[in-house]
Formats: structure tokens, sequence, C-alpha cells
């Protein structure tokens, strides 16, 4: 990962400008408080993470690296494997509770997919589904409520910072340590093929381990672009910052702007400061030292950039309040001509598109003469704890999570994925499943049960093998250069307790200046505002976790 020298390091931090006044977002900032210390992984005794064991299935077409690049699959598998021995369930009634970014399931009693995705696990399924809009609100009530009105199986999101949430799983959630910690996880298959990257993102907690995390690939926050209106302005391979403000220009005109944003997104920060080289939240030098993104100049540069695009109107104007779906619904009609969205969002992006446009990953530009990086994702799109209970139901419960963990190529996925052959999906000529009108409404979609267990992902878009291809490529180029938050898997009580606030203020501080709201000297001010109340804090806390997990 790039690092910044002590030299920027210092100058940054003494830089002047006037504080950023936000009312209510850190006057509740306060020290950290004792008890939270107990989260840390400094001083403990770490579980060691689950040994990995790959599971056997289908050879890809296009081969995986150890540096982080995905199995590509140009065609489905002819022959699927079974991954599981027995129906893992006995009867009984597990109550599940995941985030959504679908719409509502059909009702269990009139949904089929709902009923062989039951009959498979044997279980009966009472499913609470929380819209990502709601999340916050849910848990945040979910997690003051009775202990004993706790679902059997609870998602925890990665997408936000909830308050206390170390802090609520070890009280609260079964210590999964005894049976997944090394060779105890070969109890169950599928969770043994999810790669050590994955545990380790999720990270422990008090030294114990207690989720079960949702792989995801190294590429995180990506730039997708409608590619014919990129080339039509002049798009080139190895493009600088000023060749991508130029085809920006060339391509908004009239009510089509060649860039778009959702509320929250920072106009796509990601992928801007990521091509500035700037660290991702925390980078971390030789010594252990943790510093911080906001106080490098490629950051504040990336702001300043982003700035600049927003001044001569390639943006959508919507940019700080479109919502992503929204956003999506725009990039598809061509409104708009690019928009930022996680890597994992490819599927739908090739899928949704078909005969309307081509999307494309952005390579990132260079800055300087410098490669740009790419953001690298938290390997872990959140995890899945269970509610404390006797042995035989949490062996239960893991064996269900083996079961929806399943690897590509296999019966199990399969059904979790597109339902009942003849009812859900039919076979396209290549024998890749082709959802009905039926499994179009009845889906893991709508009924979200990749958020509760998933094998490792791997490249592969029904029916569409150049666009495999093309983002296996994409990866093989990016993949080296992708910078990772060193934060990831750590535990600080600073962040635990006051890290969602500082987020939004510092968040609020990037969208004002990039919307023209605030000049660019405020960024100073608020980084050293968000340092006295936390941020330095955060630093200390994450090093003394770094150095216990390394």
């Amino acid at each position: 990962m790039p690092r910044m020298s002590r030299r920027i390091l210092l100058r940054s931090m003494a830089a002047g400008g006037a504080a950023v006044s936000v009312p209510g977002l850190l006057t509740a900032c306060s020290s950290s408080d004792s008890s939270d210390s107990d989260v840390s992984n400094a001083g403990k005794k770490l579980a060691p993470w689950p040994a990995y064991r790959p599971a056997a299935g289908p050879k890809p077409d296009l081969a995986p690296t150890d540096a982080g690049v995905q199995a590509g699959y140009t065609t489905y598998p002819s022959e699927l494997v079974k991954s599981v021995s027995r129906t893992p369930g006995d009867g009984s009634t597990v109550r599940v509770m995941t985030v959504s970014f679908g719409t509502p399931p059909k009702p269990a009693s009139s949904n089929r997919f709902w009923a062989a995705v039951e009959k498979a696990l044997g279980v009966k399924i009472e499913y609470t589904i929380i819209s990502q809009a709601d999340y916050q609100k849910k848990m945040a009530t979910v997690m003051a409520g009775d202990a004993d009105a706790l679902p059997d199986i609870i998602n925890m999101f990665a997408g936000f910072t909830l308050p206390r949430e170390a802090q609520f799983v070890q009280r609260r959630a079964e210590d999964l340590t005894p049976y997944l910690s090394g060779d105890a996880v070969t109890d169950y298959p599928n969770l043994a093929n999810i790669p050590t990257h994955a545990w380790r993102d999720m990270g422990r907690i008090g030294g114990r381990i207690y989720g079960v995390p949702l792989e995801r690939p190294l590429p995180g926050s990506t730039l997708w672009l409608n590619q014919a209106m990129f080339a039509d302005s002049g798009m080139k391979e190895g493009w600088s910052a000023e060749d991508f403000t130029a085809v920006a220009r060339r391509g908004t005109r009239g009510k089509t702007y060649m860039l778009g944003a959702a509320n929250g997104s920072l106009f796509g920060n990601g992928f801007h400061s990521a091509a500035h080289n700037a660290p991702q939240r925390w980078a971390v030098t030789k010594d252990g030292t943790f510093l911080t993104a906001t106080a490098d100049e490629r950051y504040k540069a990336s702001i300043a950039f982003q700035a600049q695009l927003r001044k001569n109107g390639s943006y959508h104007p919507d940019a700080t309040s479109i919502s992503q779906i929204d956003l999506t619904t725009l990039y598809y009609n061509g409104t708009v001509g690019s928009m930022q969205d996680g890597f994992g969002a490819y599927l739908p992006k090739y899928r949704e598109s078909k005969g309307k446009m081509s999307p494309a990953a952005a390579l990132p530009y260079s800055v300087g003469g410098e490669p740009g990086g790419i953001v690298a994702a938290r390997r872990s799109f959140g995890y899945t704890v269970l509610k404390k209970a006797k042995k035989e139901r949490v062996q239960l419960l893991l064996r269900i999570l083996d079961h929806l963990a399943a690897p590509f190529g296999s019966e199990e996925w399969e059904l979790v994925h597109y339902g009942v052959e003849g009812v859900h999906f039919t076979r396209g000529k290549d024998g890749s499943p082709e959802p009905t009108r039926l499994g179009e409404v009845e889906n893991n979609t709508n009924l979200p049960l990749k958020y509760l267990a998933e094998g490792p992902q791997v490249l592969f878009v029904p029916g569409m093998p150049d666009a495999v291809r093309a983002l296996h490529a994409w990866q093989r180029e990016v993949v080296p250069h992708a910078i990772r938050d060193a934060s990831f898997g750590l535990q600080s009580a600073t962040n635990n307790s006051q890290g969602a606030t500082l987020k939004t203020f510092l968040d609020d501080t990037v969208t004002g200046i990039i919307a023209g709201r605030l000049p660019l000297s405020e960024w100073d001010a608020a980084v050293r505002k968000w340092r006295s109340r936390g941020g330095d804090r955060m630093a200390d806390e994450y090093a003394k976790d770094y150095a216990a997990n390394t």
C-alpha cells in the first residue's frame, strides 16, 4: 500500500483552516468507555483461524491467483456436485434476520422458493428482512432488546458501523470458537471452504471467533462505465486524471451527464481517492503505526479533483440527493454514463443492461504519472452470528449455514441461487439457469438467504462468457494495485462507540466541499477536529490490536 511520508503527514497536520460547524455531530463524542476494552484482541490469547480446506468442484475456465484474482467460469458446470451428506435440520423452526436490497418476498405460504429451501434445510424459517434504509434503526432496537427475543441467526451487515456492535456480539452471541477454530471447522466442510482472508477481515472479538464471514472478492468500490459513452468521448487505455476530466466534459451535454453519484457516496470518492493512491481510511507503517487517510495530501487532492469535476458540470445535479436505486435506473437508460458501486454488482449490471448498453469496470487513471490504485474491499460482507443456545442447537444452526455456504457448481448452490428447475428457472443453450417469470419474483434477492452464509464467490455471468473474460482480465490488471484499509478485522473501542458519528462528520464535510457548499480550506480544520474527538485514539487502538494480531 502506498504510504504517506512523515513530511506530508506533519505538513497536513499543521495546515490551517476555519473550523467546520456541524451541530450535534461531534459534541456528543467523549473519551472511550473503559468497559469497551474487553473486545480488544490486545493481551488476549487468540483463537486460531478456521482451517482452510478447499472444496472439490468443477475446474474454472479462468484460473484464480493467490493475489486475489477470482476464478472465472465462462460456462455453467455440466455436472453438479453434492456438497452436503444429509439434511441439516430437525423439523424445528429457525428465526433469522438479514439486511435486504430487494423487494419484500411473497409470504412463505405462497412462496415456492421459500418452501423448497425449507425442505432442503429440514426446518421452518421465520424470516425478518430489513431494508438497507432501515437497517441501523432496526438493529439498534434489536441490540437493545431482550436476549431471549433475539433471532437464532443474525446477519451483521458490514455496510454500517453499529454503535458498540462488538460488545453486543460478545455479550449476546454464541462464542463459535469451540466449533470453528482450527480443525474443528472440518465438521462443516462448506464453512471450511471459506478462505482465511474472509475470516481475517471479519476479525476476532476479544481473541475469540463469534461469526461466519460472507466472503467477497478483493476489488471494492468500482466505477462502472457505460462503455460506449466513454469510448465515444475519447476514453483510452492508460488515461491520466487530465484525460478523465476531458472525457467527462466532452460527453456531458444537454440532460446527459458522464458522472452519476448517489446520496452518501461522496460523489464516488472511493474510486477517485484510490486513483490518487490515497490510503483507504487507514494505512499502517512498517513499525505498526496507523496513519489516517484524512491527513494524507493525496486524499485531499482527490476531493479537490472531484470538486472541479462537479464545478465543470460533469456530475448529474442530483448527486447529493438521489438514491442508489434511482441512480442505477439513470445508468441503465443512459442519463448518466457512470456510477460507483461494489464490484460484486457486476452480475445485475450485465444482466439488466443486456441489449441496452455495455457496462465496464473502469481502469484507474494516473495522477502525476503515477499509476492509480483501486479500492480493496473488506473480504467479508458482514458476518453471521448465532443466538446463545445449547450445544445441539448451535450445531444444527451451523449445519444450516454450512448448507447455505455450498460452493459454486454444487446442487445446493443452484437451489439457493436459482430455485427449482422448471419452476424458477429453465436451462439456456449453454446449460446456464435462466429465471422464469416466477423466478424473477421468488429468488435469493427478495428472500436474501445469501446474507446468512455463502461460499466463496466466483466470476460467472449466465450466457455471457465475454463478460467473464473481460472482468477476469480487468482483475488481473488492477488487483496488484489494490489499496487495503489496514483496520479491517481489528478492534477499536473508540470506533465501536463513536465511529458512526465521526464518519458522518467527515462524510458531510467531503460532500460539502465537492458540492461547492464549503471551500477546500475547511478540510484541514475538519481533520484536526476529527482527530481530537476520537481519530487519534482510534489510531492508537488499531495499532495495539494490529500488534496483537501479527
